[in-house]
Formats: structure tokens, C-alpha cells, sequence
């Protein structure tokens, strides 16, 4: 089979097609005939040795997938030959054909292709439990999301607004913040690029205040990190919870005292070891999707597919932080 390999740390760049043996599927597994890849930013840290977990090579990237079910192994009741999935695998979802625990696989949906089925769980499912579990986010509170043009940016504003939440959004292009008015939030916000001296962090946060209004975020989501976490940090509201998403800007210093006048939490959101420690409530939260998506509540956008040959060109947009919504690699037909 074709796979997509790192076979040393480095950019895009240095990913190569080549070949693999056809994966079997062991006890509890089942081999998948991988239709579509969706690109997240953890493949753009992995294959330079910069995430948290550092897989031997060569290995193929890619993080989440979705097609059909080709074998089934031993022990395996709930899935059968032709069955369409999408799941979760950490790594490895840029191949033709890949073997999956049978657990981690979810049904897609009639009616739903395989771009969005890639498109789903890892966005939605970090955004869901960051909300709920980290976020406490209630009916009636404020939502301030950054980078939310972005994947896991969307995913939150669709999240607040099905929750009841007012969505004020940040972007850094008036592109982005008409896709995120068009996604429902209230109010979408266009920041500078950082870096920021004194005075432009001061001006963004003066920026975020008159946006939250009086009483400040609720909640603010922030997968940008950088220079933009200070601001946001001054515009959060009394107890307010501040949820640290991702860095592609960099990993901030806050000013602690903020905190402390503030009397706000600073929270980190890390959902693959929140899935692992407690499958049951990422079940619900995964059941809870399913059931918004079939509302219409939340809806993956998918705004550039590439094929096989070309997924080096997915990972290289996401690192240049040029992506709306969701990049999908369509691994087959």
C-alpha cells in the first residue's frame, strides 16, 4: 500500500510517498480502506519532533480518517466488511489502508462523505470537552474564541452558540470573520498580526473589552496562544476561565496577577489524555455531537481537499496558519 512517511524530523518538505505492507488486523481490530485524512496541527508538530508523543520512523502522519471497513479481526461483533467509519488514530492516517482498534471507530453517517466524516471528532470532541468540562460554559455567558477561523476555532463557535452562549470571535482577516458571522457568532472581531509591543497588546485588549462588553469573557477559548494571550487575558470577566488550547503563535508568559485580580482559572484543555483517563464522558460528548451534527447544529467545513499526492502541500498550509475550517486529503475514490 501508498503511505505518506516521515522518515527523518523536518517540515513538509520531507515527507515522501512510498510503499508499506498491507496491515492485518490483530485481535480486537479491523483494517480500514482509508477514503479521506483530515490535517490538524498536530501533524504539523509531529513530523519536526515538537508534539508530545514522538512516533518511531518512518511513520505516515495524519490524525484522524474516515472509510471503509476492509477486514475484521478476531473478537471484533460490531463492525463488518463495507461498513463506513471515521475515527481517531493519533497518527498514522495518511496510508491507504490502516488497522484500528474496532473501539475507536464511529459509524458515518448516510448522507455524510468522507471528507466530513475526517472532518469531525478532533475538532469537535476537543472543542466539546473544552467547553463543558474545563470551560463550564452555561446558557447566557460570553464566549470569546480566538483563532476562529481555524478548526477547533469553528468547531467552538458552533459549540457556544448550540450551548446558548454569546460568540464573540477573533480572526486576523475580514475573510475569516465573515466565515465565523456565518458559522453564528454575534460579533467577529480582525486583531493585527504579532508580534505586539506594549502599546499594540494594550490596544488588542482595549479591542477585546469593547467587544465583551462591561462584564468581560465567561470563558475565553484560545488555540492561538503568542502574543494574544496577555490581551485576551485582560478581557476576561470576574471568575472567568481561560482555556489554553494549542500555541501556533508561540507558548506565552502570562502575568500572573491578572489572574489574581481577575479571580479567574487558567485552564489546560488536553483531550486525547482526557479520552484515555475517562472513555465514558468522552463517549457522551462523542454521542452529543453525533446528535448536533444530525440537528444541524455543527457542521464541519471543509474548505480545501487535496489528493494523495499532494498532502505534503495540506500540511505545509496548516503550518503557515493559512487554512479555514478543515483540510481534508483524500487518500482514495
Amino acid at each position: 500500500m501508498r503511505a505518506l512517511l516521515s522518515k527523518a524530523p523536518g517540515g513538509p518538505e520531507m515527507l515522501a510517498l512510498d510503499t508499506l505492507p498491507d496491515p492485518v488486523a490483530g485481535v480486537g481490530q479491523v483494517v480500514v480502506a482509508v477514503k479521506a485524512c483530515a490535517i490538524n496541527y498536530p501533524d504539523v508538530l509531529i513530523i519536526e519532533d515538537k508534539y508530545q508523543f514522538r512516533p518511531a520512523r518512518p511513520f505516515a502522519p495524519g490524525g484522524e480518517i474516515s472509510g471503509v471497513v476492509e477486514s475484521v479481526g478476531e473478537g471484533v461483533t460490531q463492525w463488518s466488511v463495507g461498513d463506513r467509519v471515521l475515527g481517531t488514530i493519533g497518527h498514522g492516517g495518511l496510508v491507504e489502508k490502516v488497522a484500528v482498534d474496532a473501539a475507536r471507530l464511529y459509524r458515518l453517517p448516510e448522507g455524510r462523505s468522507f471528507e466530513e466524516g475526517a472532518a469531525l471528532l478532533l475538532t469537535y470532541a476537543t472543542s466539546i470537552h473544552a467547553l463543558v468540562d474545563r470551560g463550564r460554559l452555561k446558557a447566557g455567558q460570553t464566549l470569546l474564541v480566538l483563532g476562529a477561523a481555524g478548526g477547533v476555532g469553528l468547531a467552538a463557535v458552533e459549540l457556544g452558540k448550540a450551548f446558548g452562549a454569546r460568540v464573540i470571535a477573533a480572526v486576523s482577516s475580514e475573510e475569516k470573520a465573515d466565515v465565523c458571522r456565518r458559522a453564528g457568532a454575534d460579533e467577529a472581531i480582525v486583531y493585527g498580526r504579532a508580534p505586539f509591543d506594549k502599546d499594540q497588546s494594550k490596544a488588542l485588549a482595549d479591542q477585546f473589552k469593547a467587544a465583551l462588553g462591561p462584564n468581560g469573557a465567561d470563558v475565553i477559548y484560545d488555540p492561538v496562544g503568542g502574543d494574544y494571550a496577555e490581551p485576551a487575558l485582560r478581557s476576561i470577566g470576574w471568575e472567568g476561565r481561560y482555556l489554553v488550547v494549542g500555541f501556533p503563535a508561540g507558548i506565552p508568559r502570562l502575568a500572573l496577577n491578572l489572574t489574581l485580580l481577575k479571580s479567574c482559572d487558567v485552564c489546560g484543555v488536553f483531550w486525547g489524555a482526557f479520552a484515555a483517563r475517562d472513555p465514558r464522558a468522552n463517549q457522551a460528548h462523542v454521542e452529543q455531537l453525533f446528535a448536533l451534527w444530525a440537528q444541524g447544529k455543527i457542521n464541519p467545513l471543509v474548505t480545501d481537499v487535496f489528493s494523495f499526492a499532494n498532502g505534503r502541500q495540506a500540511i505545509a498550509k496548516m503550518a503557515a496558519r493559512g487554512a479555514i475550517g478543515k483540510l481534508v486529503v483524500r487518500v482514495a475514490e
